[in-house]
């Protein structure tokens, strides 16, 4: 941990000339950008859908980076000595305050309980942005197959031919069973030639659902925030925002390229 606060004390120096006393919340900012860069290799695999422990990496890789954040500026001694960043401050609010510190300095609209609030409303605005890109990547997802009934076009063809036998007019039923059956034959054939998974009506509408609610998991990391010191907040949001920015990059690029092999293939 001595290591890391090293660190940030060094890019707050740095920075000190131009922010002076927020100098060290955007050393938090610029540390996080570097570890998101860091770890953008593994983000582009996992958005290709390369290897499916992709996807885990980077959020993991981040749960100790976050670990050390929060005890740096929840500690009053690192190795033996002072903790210099619980002095540094946001502008009014300490980056070692918890939002109740400010709520019991000032109240919600004191000085420190709006450095929160300002905090608060820039990850309620990603959250939604990335609320929304989660509908809208939902909603334009092809469909999945949905695999036919078991046994539903060998019940229907064997209760037409046996019907058929008896009368004209239920020999359509027999036809009725052939259509369904080549129809499910013929479904089951195309996703079997894309790939695709075949799912069945119930596990469909389970999806439609999960992804109605899984974009609002995004407003969670409100309540985190509200928990955690100020500095982990910082890197909350950043890492947050880096997230939703990363993956709508990518995607636009893959558009592009999308659009570009159509068009050499006209």
């Amino acid at each position: 941990m001595s290591v890391f606060t090293h660190l940030v004390a060094q890019l707050g120096r740095l920075l000190e000339p131009v922010l002076a006393e927020s100098a060290t919340a955007a050393a938090i900012v610029l540390f996080t950008v570097l570890v998101r860069l860091a770890l953008h290799p593994l983000s582009r695999a996992a958005f290709r859908g390369a290897t499916p422990m992709a996807g885990c990496l980077p959020m993991l890789l981040q749960l100790p980076v976050f670990f050390v954040m929060y005890q740096a500026f929840s500690s009053a001694k690192v190795s033996g000595a002072a903790n210099e960043l619980l002095g540094h401050r946001l502008f009014a609010a300490p980056l070692g305050d918890r939002w109740t510190d400010a709520l019991g300095e000032g109240g919600v609209f004191g000085a420190p309980g709006l450095v929160f609030l300002g905090l608060f409303t820039a990850i309620a605005v990603v959250a939604a942005w990335s609320a929304v890109r989660g509908r809208r990547a939902a909603a334009a997802a092809p469909p999945v197959p949905v695999a036919p009934p078991v046994g539903a076009g060998k019940g229907t063809t064997a209760k037409g031919v046996a019907v058929t036998a008896g009368a004209k007019g239920k020999g359509n039923a027999h036809t009725k069973g052939n259509a369904h059956a080549k129809a499910g034959a013929k479904a089951s054939a195309s996703a079997a030639a894309t790939g695709l998974p075949q799912v069945t009506a119930e596990q469909q509408a389970m999806m439609r659902k999960l992804g109605g609610v899984l974009p609002l998991l995004s407003f969670g990391t409100l309540i985190t925030a509200a928990v955690v010191p100020l500095a982990a907040g910082l890197y909350l949001l950043t890492t947050t925002a880096w997230t939703v920015a990363e993956r709508a990059w990518l995607q636009h690029r893959k558009e592009r390229q999308d659009d570009g092999v159509q068009r050499s293939s006209l």
